[in-house]
């Protein structure tokens, strides 16, 4: 019983490392290809968009309700294109690292090699928007 709990606990150790993994290379993408990122997020808000205005039609909301929340969906829009993908490639890289191993499996072995590459990109990235910071932030 033990080593059944065991073993299911490892497997999914394994495959949160794997999903963090893919989400840290999927910024990397998104920080190399802007345009993906943007189609994405703007994909994202024309399904918020169409909810909203189900909820209007349905009654559920108020003329300024619908636009307050339509204003509200577009500003969150606006707002995850403009943030770091690197930022956040970082972060998925060492969540798979600090978060999910040991055990040592493939996925954390190859976020351990991104992260330092992914850290340099992004520090430059601050450096050229002149954005202070301090090595123990990144940690």
């Amino acid at each position: 019983m033990a080593a059944m709990v065991y073993a299911m606990a490892y497997i999914d150790l394994i495959f949160r490392a794997r999903s963090a993994y893919l989400e840290g290379k999927k910024y990397l993408e998104w920080n190399a290809h802007p345009e993906l990122k943007k189609a994405y997020y703007e994909e994202v808000f024309a399904q918020r968009e169409k909810e909203i205005e189900a909820d209007f039609k349905a009654g559920r909301l108020t003329p300024a309700e619908e636009k307050e929340k339509i204003d509200l969906a577009q500003f969150r829009e606006q707002e995850r294109i403009s943030e770091s993908s690197l930022k956040y490639a970082y972060v998925w890289f060492q969540t798979a690292v600090k978060l999910f191993s040991p055990p040592e499996s493939r996925w954390v072995k190859l976020s351990r090699q991104e992260m330092p590459k992914t850290l340099a990109l992004w520090k430059k990235e601050l450096d050229a928007r002149h954005i202070a910071y301090q090595d123990y932030m990144f940690e």
